[in-house]
């Protein structure tokens, strides 16, 4: 690793969340680590697209936020930045693929079981993100996209992942 390398690593990654928001960081604590992923892609014509990729998730900034970095060949190679906001008592969610050039922003909270991520893209479409299914060693994501502000949804995205061993 580069020196560059080597100071941005240390300035960003983080071993633990911050103590003073420690209690509020579990939403999506436990989704640090690595994962795998298996993942199908519905195309607007109905065509679907399976593919394996691979999710990484860790603390950064001084353990006041979350980053990820999911990597599907041939679809998306992207970064997640999910930072905790205690006047909202929700996460913002900052989602860039520079490969796409598609970028959001969206408020996750808790649902039930689940956390859902609900946002608008650039055109007014609204979308939903969804971790389901969840286990210590599993989840299932769904992203979903509404052009009728939310009356129905189109699944473009169905990923199962699983923990990988550390």
């Amino acid at each position: 690793m580069t020196a560059a390398a080597s100071g941005l690593a240390d300035a960003l990654l983080s071993d633990g969340a911050a103590p003073e928001l420690a209690d509020r960081m579990g939403l999506y604590g436990w989704l640090i680590g690595n994962w795998s992923m298996d993942a199908v892609i519905h195309a607007d014509d109905g065509a679907r697209h399976r593919a394996q990729g691979s999710i990484s998730f860790g603390w950064v900034l001084g353990g006041r936020a979350i980053q990820d970095v999911w990597v599907l060949p041939g679809f998306f190679h992207g970064t997640t930045l999910r930072i905790y906001d205690p006047d909202l008592e929700a996460w913002h969610i900052l989602w860039s693929d520079p490969l796409k050039q598609y970028y959001s922003r969206q408020i996750g909270r808790a649902e039930g079981k689940d956390i859902v991520q609900n946002g608008r893209l650039e055109d007014g479409a609204a979308i939903r993100w969804s971790f389901t299914e969840i286990t210590d060693d599993s989840f299932r994501w769904l992203g979903e996209r509404s052009d009728d502000s939310g009356t129905s949804w189109r699944l473009e995205a169905d990923f199962r992942a699983k923990r990988l061993a550390t």
